[in-house]
């Protein structure tokens, strides 16, 4: 009863930002989003990120991105991604992080209607921006609240990122639609008619990831940090 509620709040165009004056625990305990998204979806989807990412998809990925024209970004991203279990000095970026950045490269932002084209190196800021070097925490922030990640890793982190798009019916940012289209289709296997209806912009925060909320676009940012970073927007 209280999940189709929060669903039927969420999708209610009058009453959608009043979903942390509702349900005040998603600001203080962790795994709301990945309960939500259980019950949308089930634990076989719900689970795929993490559990396919390193073996089928990440190999592939740097694979791929090696046959791209070389830069200096894409060099160190190319980098990070090869170094499992290590943060590159160079980027900042961990294995994980780096790989998926390198699939906005395969998969860059394209114009459309009402929207220039931009490169994936300018996209990267719509998606992640480090905040610290240090990663202690893991945190969602929509409308200006922090929603904290029961993640403790960048992946985990991206993956409850993906899942409060549909957690909070939120559209994805038109520099992303690529990117998360395939995340959506290949890797979590919903199907594409599986819409989000309502265009809000969405970042992501952190002691290393953050994410707002506002009408019209949508948007999503990392950040990393350590410490007790908070939200600047």
């Amino acid at each position: 009863m209280t999940f189709q509620h929060r669903q039927d709040l969420v999708h209610d165009l009058q009453r959608t930002t009043d979903i942390f004056k509702t349900f005040l625990r998603f600001l203080d305990v962790k795994g709301l989003v990945n309960q939500d998204f259980l019950l949308l979806f089930g634990a076989e989807t719900s689970s795929k990120m993490l559990e396919k990412w390193d073996t089928a998809f990440k190999p592939k990925v740097i694979e791929e991105a090696k046959h791209l024209t070389p830069s200096t970004e894409l060099r160190r991203l190319l980098k990070a991604a090869e170094k499992p279990g290590e943060t590159d000095n160079d980027t900042n970026w961990d294995s994980d992080m780096a790989s998926l950045l390198l699939l906005l490269h395969l998969l860059p932002p394209t114009a459309g209607r009402g929207r220039i084209k931009i490169s994936p190196s300018d996209a990267v800021d719509k998606m992640v921006h480090f905040h610290k070097n240090k990663i202690d925490n893991f945190y969602i922030v929509v409308d200006k609240q922090l929603i904290p990640c029961q993640a403790t890793s960048s992946l985990g982190a991206f993956d409850e990122l993906f899942k409060s798009h549909y957690v909070f019916n939120l559209s994805y940012d038109d520099s992303l639609i690529q990117l998360y289209t395939f995340v959506q289709t290949t890797v979590y296997n919903i199907d594409v008619s599986t819409s989000l209806m309502i265009p809000y912009n969405f970042n992501i925060f952190t002691d290393t990831i953050r994410a707002s909320r506002h009408t019209c676009t949508s948007s999503t940012q990392c950040v990393p940090g350590g410490g007790d970073s908070r939200p600047t927007g």
